[in-house]
């Protein structure tokens, strides 16, 4: 690609701008540390608030009753969908032991792996977007009020409302399944548009649960433009757009606030001398992009947000490091795109995320496949936890952070070398329960 051109500019000349593209383009693993990181912004580049964030959450406890009579095994949470935070010092040594170097402070996971309903982060954004319409769509055409007991949306007379309408959405997997098997439970028609990288098991599953599958050879962008254009076709159809949803995104907000009290029941501090550290999977941005605004909203200058991506789709890295956001994408500079990760298979990030948190984001690492699979088999063997290989991605982070020159760089210039034994790392567990057991041995025997 040496004479090749992206946007008018020859690939010497990103080159020599952007010295990371060389390495980026070679699929070597990188730390990149944002260099706008902190920077102070006079005025909102967005509209989303912490009020927002707030209406999410109340609007999901709303449904809260609906939930727990749609799906039992919510019924010990009262019909809140949330994932357990936990200690990991297992996985901690196997970490330290792997790249040498001491993990100094706590590390815990943020298991959304094992969310209700569908197993892995999307259960927040997928299902908090598809309660966003129903409500939308109940309350106008019916007696429905915000007082009301929300398990009548279980009766016959919603379901018909329902079933007029049609939800479409563009996916790898993940996402489609949790608004796939939402969007059903409350009679709604949906068609879930499946790139090239969908696993046959997710696909299996939304048809058993009568939704509609439209299977691409293409890869995630072009099936969200095919589920973009069905949906014009329609005004009784909804889009759901991962690259751009203001909903998705306050729904994972909303998982901030849910980690504040788990890690006051944990008795973990976060404060300036206890900094909290959070490796995020990302694929789009989305998922990250709403988790990493609701903890800066709470925890400010105190916490730091790092995004994990595949090396064969370090979409959002690039779109930050280049400021173009979703005007570029890692398939005009050569990369594939292609990645066991399905979910983080994205070749185009989102400029709603990247517009909103290209000061907050404290930077992006990127991963091997291969490093996927040996940090399965490692949190299986010493956590007895199984996740799909997308899900590990965050797992690096702690590593990287202490073992690459610009991650201890990034350390000493916040001052924060020194409080690293005091401080929180979480990895974020994206998705993996709902993996069947065959599956999920494959992938093990890839670690091995």
């Amino acid at each position: 690609m040496k004479n090749s051109t992206v946007l008018e500019k020859k690939i010497e000349e990103w080159k020599a701008e952007f010295p990371l593209i060389e390495d980026l383009m070679s699929t070597r693993e990188v730390f990149w540390v944002n260099p706008l990181y902190g920077n102070k912004q006079e005025e909102s580049l967005h509209s989303i608030t912490e009020k927002d964030i707030q209406d999410a959450e109340a609007r999901l406890a709303r449904f809260a009753p609906f939930i727990m009579k749609a799906f039992p095994e919510t019924e010990q949470s009262n019909g809140i969908i949330e994932s357990p935070l936990a200690f990991i010092p297992n996985m901690q040594q196997k970490l330290s032991e792997l790249c040498g170097l001491n993990i100094p402070g706590k590390l815990c996971a943020k298991f959304d792996s094992h969310l209700p309903i569908s197993g892995s982060i999307k259960a927040r954004g997928g299902v908090y977007e598809v309660l966003y319409l129903a409500e939308a769509i109940a309350t106008k055409h019916t007696n429905l009020s915000w007082t009301d007991d929300y398990s009548i949306l279980k009766n016959d007379d919603f379901r018909n409302l329902f079933q007029e309408y049609t939800i479409v959405v563009g996916s790898t997997g993940n996402l489609g399944l949790s608004i796939g098997i939402m969007g059903a439970a409350l009679g709604f028609r949906v068609v879930v548009h499946m790139s090239v990288e969908a696993k046959q098991w997710k696909k299996d599953m939304l048809r058993s649960k009568g939704v509609i599958v439209v299977e691409h050879t293409a890869d995630y962008s072009q099936a969200v433009e095919a589920g973009r254009k069905e949906a014009e076709q329609d005004s009784k159809s909804y889009f759901i757009d991962d690259e751009s949803s203001r909903h998705l995104f306050l729904g994972y907000a909303v998982a901030a606030k849910r980690l504040q009290q788990q890690l006051i029941n944990l008795n973990i501090v976060v404060d300036e001398e206890h900094p909290l550290i959070v490796h995020l999977p990302c694929g789009v941005g989305g998922g990250p992009g709403g988790v990493t605004f609701g903890l800066k909203s709470i925890f400010k200058e105190n916490v730091h947000c790092f995004f994990a991506e595949p090396t064969h789709s370090p979409a959002m890295l690039l779109g930050l490091m280049t400021g173009l956001h979703e005007k570029i994408a890692v398939q005009d500079f050569g990369i594939d795109n292609r990645t066991a990760a399905d979910g983080l298979a994205v070749g185009r990030p989102s400029g709603l995320v990247g517009r909103i948190l290209e000061r907050d984001i404290a930077g992006v690492f990127t991963v091997q496949d291969e490093h996927l699979y040996l940090l399965l088999k490692m949190l299986a063997d010493s956590e007895n936890k199984f996740l799909e290989p997308s899900a590990l991605a965050g797992f690096f982070g702690p590593m990287q952070l202490m073992a690459t020159k610009s991650g201890r760089r990034f350390l000493k210039e916040r001052n924060l070398l020194d409080k690293m034994p005091g401080a929180t790392q979480i990895t974020w567990a994206t998705g993996g329960s709902m993996v069947p057991k065959t599956e999920m041995d494959k992938f093990y025997q890839q670690g091995v």
